[in-house]
C-alpha cells in the first residue's frame, strides 16, 4: 500500500473502487466477527419474515468496506477523523457485488494538519445501496 502525502492529493482524485462479492459465508463470518447475532443476517426465513427478500449485510460489514476503500487511498499513516451520511438505501444480499467508490471533494490545512474530505458511496447490482456519505481524513505532510 502506497503512503500518500497530503500535498499529493487533489480535488477530484478518485479512490480506487473496492469490490466485495456478497456470499452467505461472508455474511455469517461478519455477523460472528462483530457479534451481530440477529438472524436477519444469517437465516433467510427470518429475514423474509421481516419483509426482506433474503439475508443481508449488516452495518459494520458495510462500514468496514468504506474503511478499506479510504484506507487504501490514504495509507496506513493516514487517519480517518469522521464519517457522516452512512445510510443504507437497499439491501446487499448474497449474489450482489458491492463496489465502494469515492472522490476527493476538498483539501485544506488546519492547525498544521493536512485534511481531505471524501465523497463516498457503495453500489450494488441495483444501484447505490449505501450513502452517499462524507469522510474526513488526515494525511501526513511529510514522510517519516
Amino acid at each position: 500500500m502506497k503512503q500518500r502525502l497530503w500535498q499529493d492529493i487533489s480535488v477530484g482524485d478518485e479512490l480506487k473502487a473496492q469490490t466485495f462479492p456478497i456470499t452467505v459465508y461472508r455474511l455469517v463470518m461478519a455477523a460472528g466477527a462483530n457479534r451481530d447475532f440477529n438472524a436477519i443476517h444469517t437465516n433467510p426465513e427470518v429475514a423474509k419474515q421481516t419483509g426482506a427478500p433474503d439475508i443481508y449485510a449488516n452495518t459494520l460489514l458495510l462500514q468496514g468496506m468504506w474503511e478499506k476503500a479510504v484506507r487504501q487511498f490514504i495509507g496506513l499513516a493516514g487517519r480517518v477523523r469522521s464519517q457522516k451520511g452512512f445510510r443504507m438505501s437497499s439491501f446487499n444480499h448474497p449474489g450482489d457485488t458491492v463496489v465502494v467508490k469515492g472522490r476527493v471533494l476538498r483539501t485544506w490545512l488546519e492547525n498544521d494538519k493536512g485534511l481531505i474530505e471524501i465523497d463516498i458511496w457503495s453500489e450494488n447490482n441495483h444501484g447505490v445501496s449505501v450513502g452517499p456519505g462524507r469522510v474526513i481524513a488526515e494525511l501526513p505532510l511529510q514522510q517519516d
